[in-house]
């Protein structure tokens, strides 16, 4: 699965110590580095895709405000910091939560899960605007990729991911069901179940309650989805 990527700023060894341990705690996140030394993290920024900076804002040589003003295209940012003043300016700058030492776990929690949402909705509207007739480009593994309608043989629903199959492999990107199939409005994908999306195309037989699909795939039908899955391929 994939993990939202995050580094960790602050000029204290303590208050980093803290938060790379919380975020340690969450398997959704992953944590690719930790900096003491903030202009070393802003280098590290223009040439890594990060999900989320977690950042101490009074630190020597540059403020956490002014590295975040310094970014062109800023990953989601969670302030960390023991001085409440700064909060408007950073809601201002576009900070998405602001957090004042000493950090509980559970409001820390919090803060990452507005974080998570607020990178969904945005992944959401990159999706949408990526969709052309016969194909859609998606976020996986760090890059975009390219999928045509016509190979997709299912998606499933993993949590707040997705796993796209396709007959040469599969790309798992971070997705809701829901959202994929109000992209996904055309007449021969059909979501099957509360897990499930497939390409009618794809269906090789049915047994029952099972539908199986050309690559071998077996996938159970939602008993109110029957009626309408039958009509859908013609079946009487």
């Amino acid at each position: 699965m994939n993990k939202l990527i995050c580094i960790v700023i602050d000029d204290e060894p303590l208050g980093r110590a803290v938060i790379e341990t919380f975020v340690k705690e969450i398997p959704y996140l992953g944590l690719s580095a930790s900096f003491e030394d903030p202009v070393e993290a802003l280098a590290y920024l223009h040439n890594n895709a990060v999900d989320i900076v977690f950042s101490d804002i009074q630190m020597p040589k540059i403020s956490g405000m002014e590295l975040l003003r310094s970014l062109v295209y800023p990953p989601v940012v969670i302030f960390i910091t023991a001085h409440r003043d700064f909060a408007l300016d950073g809601f201002e700058a576009g900070v998405t939560d602001y957090l004042v030492k000493p950090v509980r776990f559970d409001r820390f929690l919090k803060a990452v899960n507005r974080a998570k949402d607020k990178i969904s909705l945005s992944q959401m509207a990159t999706l949408q605007q990526q969709i052309h007739t016969d194909r859609i480009f998606i976020k996986s593994e760090g890059k975009l990729v390219k999928i045509l309608f016509d190979e997709i043989l299912y998606i499933e629903a993993q949590g707040d991911y997705l796993k796209i199959i396709i007959p040469s492999g599969s790309f798992t990107t971070q997705v809701t069901l829901k959202a994929m199939e109000e992209i996904l409005n055309l007449p021969n994908f059909f979501r099957v179940q509360r897990s499930f999306i497939l390409n009618l195309e794809a269906v090789r037989s049915i047994n029952g309650n099972t539908v199986e699909l050309t690559n071998g795939k077996s996938i159970a039908i939602a008993l109110n989805k029957k009626e309408e899955l039958f009509s859908l391929l013609g079946i009487k």
